[in-house]
C-alpha cells in the first residue's frame, strides 16, 4: 500500500495535492515494473542538506536531492531530502519555472528507487530521458496554486 510523507525542516513544505502526487507516483513506479510502498519527502534548506550530505555521504557540497533507498524487491521506498534553495537556483540558472524544477526533483528520487542511476558514463542523459517521460505524465493540479 502507498504512503507518502512530506515533511519539512526550516522551509515550508510546497503544497502538494496528496491523491495527485500518490497516482503520478505509482503511475511512474509501474512504468519501470514497480509499485510503491513507503515514500517520505523532507523538504529543506541548503545548510540542512549539506549537513545531510557530510553525514551520510561524506560529500562536501550542495545537492537538490539525497534519496536512501530502502526498496526490497519490486516494491520500492525511501526517505528522499530535497533542498528547496538548491531546486530554486537550479530553476534560475536553468531558465525554468519553480514549479517544473520541484517536481522533476520530486520524480528524480523516485527514479533512483526504480534503479536508474545518474552517476555514471552516459546515465545523467539516461535519467534525464526518463526524467521528462516522468514530467510529460504530471497530473494537472498537482500543486496548489502558490507553489505554481
Amino acid at each position: 500500500m502507498t504512503e507518502i510523507n512530506i515533511m519539512s525542516h526550516g522551509v515550508d513544505a510546497p503544497q502538494f495535492d496528496l491523491g495527485r502526487l500518490t497516482a503520478w507516483v505509482e503511475a511512474v513506479a509501474a512504468a519501470h515494473g514497480r509499485r510503491v510502498g513507503r515514500l517520505s519527502y523532507l523538504f529543506c534548506d541548503d545548510e540542512y542538506i549539506l549537513a545531510t550530505n557530510r553525514q551520510f555521504l561524506q560529500h562536501d557540497y550542495y545537492t537538490d536531492i539525497i534519496t536512501f533507498d530502502y526498496s526490497t524487491s519490486r516494491r520500492i521506498s525511501g526517505d528522499m531530502v530535497i533542498s528547496l534553495d538548491t531546486v530554486k537556483s537550479n530553476a534560475e540558472q536553468g531558465g525554468v519555472g519553480e514549479s517544473d524544477e520541484l517536481c522533476r526533483v520530486v520524480i528524480h528520487g523516485v527514479l533512483h528507487l526504480c534503479g536508474i542511476n545518474d552517476k555514471g558514463p552516459g546515465e545523467r542523459e539516461i535519467m534525464e530521458q526518463h526524467e521528462d517521460a516522468a514530467l510529460a505524465m504530471r497530473p494537472e493540479g498537482l500543486l496548489s496554486q502558490q507553489n505554481a
